[in-house]
């Protein structure tokens, strides 16, 4: 059944028992995984996180009921994940709705659908699914997510920096969750001991670092080119330049692929799907992100910046663990991107 975004975030935070299934779909993808973490949270930290993709559910359909009658080996509450999602799932998810029992809950990030999709149709149709439809928000709506994302780490954030935060993300909802967490390490922010963001904070934050030229990198990594990834990565350690910093850039090329690929998907023309991202595409660049687009699906560039935001996560906590586990990321994401394009 379709439900709106209020229904949709209660049936997460405490997940109904005649609730078998959750998609979350549309061009906003960050803002569906934002979604899909309050079920994470309802799920409680000693829950088990099953993982599937639409590629397994396509060779075993009936996996997906399999698991969520499935009980936990430790005894724990499960539910289950489902990542790039698309019609070929149908025949998994029609099992699951079919099911005689199915205790676990499943949730599924399925990207742009369709409006013919089968996938959709049956979630809407079945009154033991819920779906909602996560469009990218305006310059307005944007600025308010920020602002509740800081609220909720005990960070307290002017508008005025709100909105430059959301242009810094170009209003894409993982990159502002990203520069809010930074300002809430930075400050030492929480809950329990709420403070303000400053200007200041922002701009040490913000900052670029002018003697470390990372395009090539980026190119390397998602054009799958691992010879010019390592001699980049080696040029970088040579300047010593923290792999944190590769990061934000990766992550800003890889959500514009995403979104690129999200339009291409819908329109089938390529080249019109590259126009349409106007400035955001440097020209001298638009050769390459025209083949990086055409090496991504939706579902693997999802992932990819999943990853990276996850490395982020990681650099935060401990530099020499932070920096190992960029570079595993990155090689893990070329790899990919080189089987792509072979």
């Amino acid at each position: 059944m379709k439900a709106n975004r209020g229904q949709m975030e209660r049936a997460l935070d405490a997940p109904p028992a005649d609730i078998r299934f959750f998609l979350l779909y549309g061009p906003d993808e960050a803002g569906s995984a934002a979604l899909a973490k309050r079920l994470e949270r309802g799920m409680g930290p000693q829950a088990e996180r099953v993982d599937l993709d639409g590629a397994t559910l396509k060779d075993d359909p009936a996996r997906l009921a399999d698991e969520a009658a499935s009980f936990s080996m430790f005894g724990d509450r499960r539910w289950i994940r489902i990542t790039g999602m698309g019609d070929e799932s149908a025949p998994a998810l029609s099992a699951l709705l079919e099911a005689e029992a199915a205790g676990n809950p499943v949730i599924a990030l399925a990207g742009a659908l369709k409006p013919t999709s089968k996938l959709l149709k049956l979630a809407l149709d079945h009154k033991a699914a819920m779906a909602l439809i996560s469009y990218q928000p305006d310059a307005r709506e944007a600025e308010q997510i920020a602002i509740a994302i800081a609220r909720e780490g005990g960070l307290r954030l002017p508008t005025e920096l709100a909105r430059r935060i959301v242009d810094l993300a170009n209003g894409d909802r993982a990159l502002m969750a990203g520069e809010v967490e930074k300002l809430i390490l930075y400050l030492d922010a929480a809950p329990e001991r709420p403070c303000e963001a400053t200007a200041e904070a922002l701009e040490a934050l913000s900052a670029d670092n002018p003697d470390t030229e990372i395009g090539p990198l980026v190119n390397a990594v998602l054009g799958g080119d691992l010879k010019a990834m390592h001699k980049e990565l080696q040029r970088l350690a040579e300047t010593g330049a923290a792999m944190a910093s590769v990061i934000r850039p990766l992550l800003t090329r890889a959500v514009l692929i995403a979104n690129i690929r999200a339009d291409f998907d819908g329109s089938g023309r390529l080249e019109g799907a590259v126009e349409a991202a106007g400035k955001a595409v440097f020209w001298k660049e638009k050769g390459l992100v025209t083949r990086q687009v055409r090496q991504w699906d939706a579902a693997g560039i999802g992932r990819v910046i999943q990853r990276l935001l996850d490395a982020e996560r990681a650099t935060r906590s401990g530099r020499g663990t932070g920096d190992l586990m960029v570079r595993q990321e990155l090689l893990t994401i070329a790899r990919q991107a080189a089987r792509e394009r072979a």
